[in-house]
């Protein structure tokens, strides 16, 4: 019975997450991002002492509750293992294994020097909410928006329109590389070995493993009833319990409650603890498939190169190119040091991001920042009241904002180029980046032969990219938005009021 509510319980929390990453349609109830903010590294940086001091109180209450049912990881390993289960033709079998205890805890450690040190890619590669929040934006939801788009067209043969196309692109090529490794390296050790990942890599299962030696309630073995027939050990895909010795090494124990329904003899029993258990050791496994880097990486080039010689080719005939010296971090982002600190790249925020302006960086923010999400006016830009993206962050690495916050958060300002502007080049008539500007940060004002061409006001502007995306120059634009280090407050801007004329009689 404790083996099937702990598999129900699991299988909601995670198919309520996962599907909340995927729901472009906003399907699911809005209160459900709560489901992110119960995740132990998340609640940790953004300082929820309730959230932390209730799994601490989980832990040393139930052992690694958390590792077998909230963490959404852990249950893709038990799903993996489940299907490895299935397909295969010869009855799957797992066997006790000595814990690697100085390879879990200097893991440990190295993340904790890393990111105490402000290099923080390490603690976004190695966190397991993040590694599985990156695997569902850059490989699942891709995989289900074509399927959207596949029964968009089906149904709209039929004229039924229940469905509707949306774009179903990578977000970024170097996060989905990554994201790709991090399902095919942990979907690999979970199909052939169980929990391998949680009890030899995982930074939390490490520091819960350690807290769950304290639990109250463990897997506890009957001495007296148990005949060391060994069939619990073929099911704990923990690989840890000792069928020999007796023992279990609760570190390592996720109370998955398998072996509790295999016991023919009821020797195993989840009760409060007699005596602590001895520690044991597990064996990591290594895997390969670092061919997937390089093929992506030469399907990437290509369309670089082109752009290379666009921009070669547009600098011999007088425009300027630029580049953006600090990348734009999210609105309620604070700093990029703030940012640096607690954004574990979950991917949250790209995933649900209305307008797709969030992209996971590859190396604006340095080697440090990588995979963490920056603002890119490519494909859209911030709406001006949308506040989403600081809403959902379960670290506040964005600070959710009122949207009357919102239309005061700078997060960068404008900067105008003549020389790329086509009114100056091309002697035509344009103004989109004024008529884009939410806060009249863009007026345009006159130039020559009765054209107008834009003057910036960056006191007002609050970096919200409408200019930039509907620049028609090209390849350089002639507006682009330079990020602030430290996110200030715009100036308030008042709305132009039109004049009433009273027209006596009939005017003319």
């Amino acid at each position: 019975m404790l083996r099937k509510i702990r598999i129900v319980i699991s299988v909601v929390l995670w198919a309520l997450l996962t599907f909340f990453f995927l729901d472009f349609a906003e399907v699911l109830p809005w209160q459900l991002h709560g489901l992110t903010h119960l995740q132990w590294i998340p609640a940790l940086l953004s300082l929820s002492v309730g959230i932390w001091v209730f799994l601490l109180i989980l832990s040393l209450l139930f052992g690694r509750a958390y590792c077998s049912s909230i963490c959404p990881m852990g249950t893709f390993q038990d799903i993996m293992t489940g299907l490895s289960k299935r397909t295969s033709k010869k009855k799957k079998r797992f066997r006790f294994s000595p814990e690697k205890r100085l390879l879990r805890w200097s893991v440990v450690v190295i993340i904790l020097i890393a990111s105490l040190s402000g290099f923080t890619l390490l603690l976004a590669l190695f966190d397991p909410y993040s590694a599985y929040g990156r695997i569902a934006t850059n490989v699942f939801k891709p995989l289900y928006l074509q399927g959207n788009n596949l029964l968009e067209s089906l149904f709209s043969s039929f004229d039924n329109y229940t469905f509707y196309r949306v774009d179903a692109s990578l977000v970024s090529i170097s996060s989905f590389v990554i994201a790709s490794i991090t399902f095919l390296l942990i979907g690999f050790l979970a199909w052939r070995h169980g929990r391998t990942w949680c009890n030899t890599i995982c930074p939390v299962g490490t520091v819960l493993g350690f807290l769950s030696r304290f639990a109250l309630f463990k897997i506890r073995i009957n001495e007296h009833a148990c005949t060391h027939c060994g069939l619990c050990a073929t099911r704990c895909k923990a690989s840890c319990l000792n069928s020999k010795e007796g023992t279990v090494d609760y570190s390592r124990c996720v109370n998955c409650f398998d072996c509790l329904e295999v016991c023919k003899e009821k020797a195993l029993v989840y009760s409060l603890p007699l005596k602590p258990a001895k520690e044991q050791k597990q064996e990591p496994v290594a895997s390969k498939r670092r061919f997937l880097i390089a093929g992506l990486t030469t399907t990437a080039a290509a369309p670089h190169l082109l752009t290379q010689a666009q921009e070669t080719l547009a600098k011999l005939g007088g425009k300027r190119a630029y580049h953006t010296e600090h990348p734009i971090t999210p609105p309620g982002s604070v700093s990029r040091a703030h940012f640096a600190d607690r954004c574990t790249s979950c991917h949250l925020c790209v995933s649900k991001c209305p307008s797709h302006v969030l992209k996971p960086a590859f190396m604006e923010y340095g080697l440090g920042g990588m995979m963490q999400p920056t603002v890119n006016f490519k494909d859209g830009f911030c709406n001006f009241d949308c506040t989403l993206c600081g809403h959902v962050c379960p670290n506040e690495a964005i600070r959710p904002l009122t949207v009357e916050q919102k239309h005061l958060t700078q997060m960068g300002i404008v900067v105008f180029i003549k020389e790329n502007c086509i009114v100056y080049t091309d002697g035509t008539s344009c103004g989109a980046c004024s008529e884009h500007c939410p806060t009249q940060a863009i007026a345009m004002v006159p130039f020559k032969d009765g054209l107008t061409i834009p003057e910036v006001h960056t006191d007002i502007c609050v970096g919200c990219g409408g200019c930039e995306y509907v620049c028609p120059a090209r390849p350089f634009r002639a507006v682009h938005i330079e990020g602030n280090v430290i996110q200030k407050q715009a100036q308030p801007f008042i709305e132009k009021k039109e004049e009433k004329i009273e027209v006596d009689g009939f005017g003319f």
